[in-house]
């Protein structure tokens, strides 16, 4: 029986996001003993994850027109060559510098992955199945993270780390297989001119900034260099900004902020991203570094939150359209901060179980925020403009989750500098749980404003007839 198109967008994106996830994943579980091997501080190590986010932000801009140009097939498969090369290069990698190299590949090869599936999935499926749409598409992906951890605590424990690396590579050959099966090479007919320009500007301004964020108080680069990049980020970022009023189709369209449900996406998204995306960072530093249990047990202990993510994804569209947007993401908003600062009373005694159930709710609710912010951005989007309305969520979401593993780096050399210490204990790590919590108190600011009835379209709510909206589930 031949796939749909929507059937086969969904099955390819789920194989790319399985890889992706998977392996960052895996590499967040094995920090503490890549660090050892390569004779590094863990702390320094998180450049390994940001270094492979920051590299998605900065090249995701060109996915939807490099697919557009030559094909969305042609344009995945390259992508999965690309990611996986990068992935045999850090399994060789010899020192930090060949490792956030080949890292910063392989974050080349995934921003032409999923935000092709994606935008492609955006530009068939219908408004009013985008829910079940966007809670399911990432349910086979999910694998991943819930596979991730336990495998690359196994691995690390019981063989060599460089093999989490090489895991890929079988995965890689079944996405090309899948890719030519089931994708077509579409492209869009008319498409806008590439803004060169804009994305030498934005690529230069997010790395200037975020390098420089990075390295801070690290020692890792002279203060100079530092104080050189900030100001390079700072001046092209605000050549963009100038740019962007002089061109009419800007790589990244700043525009797309005039719509209310995108822009409390794009705000209060970034602001819980950050928080939530330090998470992966610090709970196995914490329990392998600061509670001494061995990287097997920590992957079978962090697990727990992508588990707690797949529950979600058969409620998630029931209770957007019994609740609505605007209330599910404020009352979310609190719920997720609990859960994060909760964290924070996590000591060496406490008992595995009541650790793992702990992450395994606090998933569950996270995955519910990400599905409602991922929803409800496009509402008010106009077709024509779906393609950079993606393009620039994209980007800022990789840049959000980079940007939470700085923050947590930087909360825990702060912590340490405090107590004039430079080895973590165990009662370092929560001043960064209470600090990401905060995070996302504060962005639910960003969900008030949204109008009560926003994205009611898109979930089928009805604000004066909940009870009636839930007689309608769907019976997936």
């Amino acid at each position: 029986m031949p796939f749909s198109r929507s059937t086969a967008v969904s099955l390819i994106v789920a194989c790319a996001l399985f890889m992706e996830q998977l392996d960052g994943s895996i590499i967040a579980t094995a920090l503490p003993v890549i660090a050892k091997s390569l004779d590094t501080s863990p702390l320094h190590l998180n450049l390994a994850i940001t270094s492979y986010m920051f590299s998605l932000a900065v090249f995701i801009p060109l996915s939807g027109w490099v697919a557009d140009r030559f094909g969305a097939r042609t344009v995945f498969r390259s992508a999965i060559v690309v990611f996986t090369l990068g992935s045999v290069l850090c399994g060789i990698s010899q020192n930090l510098g060949e490792l956030v190299a080949a890292r910063i590949l392989q974050g080349a090869g995934g921003a032409m992955m999923v935000p092709v599936g994606r935008l492609v999935m955006l530009r068939t499926v219908p408004r009013v199945e985008l829910v079940n749409a966007m809670a399911w598409l990432t349910a086979p992906a999910l694998i991943g993270p819930i596979l991730g951890p336990p495998v690359g605590g196994l691995i690390v424990t019981y063989a060599s780390w460089r093999w989490i690396f090489f895991v890929n590579l079988p995965i890689g050959i079944l996405g090309l297989v899948l890719a030519t099966m089931l994708i077509e090479n579409v492209r869009e007919q008319g498409r806008e001119p590439l803004d060169l320009r804009g994305f030498i500007l934005m690529a230069l301004a997010l790395s200037g900034l975020v390098f420089s964020f990075e390295t801070a108080g690290r020692h890792l680069l002279p203060v100079g260099v530092v104080i050189g990049l900030a100001l390079v980020g700072v001046v092209c970022l605000a050549l963009y900004f100038k740019h962007v009023r002089t061109i009419a189709h800007p790589i990244i369209d700043l525009g797309l902020m005039k719509f209310a449900t995108y822009r409390a996406s794009v705000t209060g998204g970034s602001l819980f991203r950050i928080g939530v995306g330090a998470l992966p960072f610090l709970l196995p530093l914490m329990l392998q570094v600061g509670f001494g249990v061995s990287p097997a047990t920590s992957g079978l202990l962090t697990f727990a939150g992508a588990a707690g993510a797949i529950v979600m994804k058969a409620t998630a569209a029931p209770l957007i359209r019994i609740f609505g947007f605007r209330p599910i993401l404020i009352a979310n908003a609190i719920v997720n901060a609990v859960f994060l600062m909760g964290c924070a009373l996590f000591g060496p005694k406490t008992g595995h179980a009541a650790i793992f159930v702990f992450l395994l709710v606090g998933g569950f609710f996270r995955s519910l925020q990400f599905t409602a912010l991922n929803t409800v951005a496009y509402a008010e989007v106009p077709a024509a403009l779906i393609s950079r309305a993606n393009t620039l969520y994209s980007m800022l979401q990789q840049l959000s989750l980079s940007m939470g593993v700085a923050v947590g780096a930087l909360l825990l050399n702060l912590t340490l500098y405090w107590k004039g210490d430079v080895h973590l204990g165990p009662w370092d790590f929560w001043p960064s749980y209470i600090a990401i919590g905060a995070l996302s108190l504060i962005s639910m600011s960003s969900f008030m404003a949204l109008p009560k009835n926003a994205g009611d379209e898109m979930s089928g709510h009805a604000p004066s007839a909940a009870t009636e909206a839930a007689k309608h589930e769907d019976p997936a």
